[in-house]
């Protein structure tokens, strides 16, 4: 076979093609949807919009709101840990007494 010929230009791009083809097909066939020739999504994929999973989504940032909100608290209170663990045992003695009066 001759590397300067135009049967191995055609080659190459027979084998990319039938890639390409191939690829969205096994994308299709596991239901993930498919990509036009700019990496964006198909109108296709667009369509079929699916209210069960909106709502998942909706549910999961709800309870990604509520998580980060619960770990800024714990952060919070591990900060306050670690000042009295590290401060000297005579100031947080004299802390303490001044939150009795």
């Amino acid at each position: 076979m001759s590397w300067s010929g135009p049967g191995f230009v055609i080659a190459i791009i027979a084998i990319s093609t039938i890639g390409w083809l191939i690829s969205s097909w096994i994308r299709a066939k596991h239901g993930y949807p498919l990509e036009n020739e700019w990496s964006g999504m198909s109108e296709m994929a667009g369509t079929n919009k699916d209210p069960e999973a909106e709502r998942k989504v909706e549910l999961l940032t709800n309870e990604n709101e509520q998580l980060t909100g619960k770990v800024s608290r714990l952060e919070e209170r591990i900060a306050v840990l670690e000042r009295i663990a590290t401060d000297p045992a005579r100031r947080t003695a004299e802390e303490i007494e001044k939150l009795r009066d």
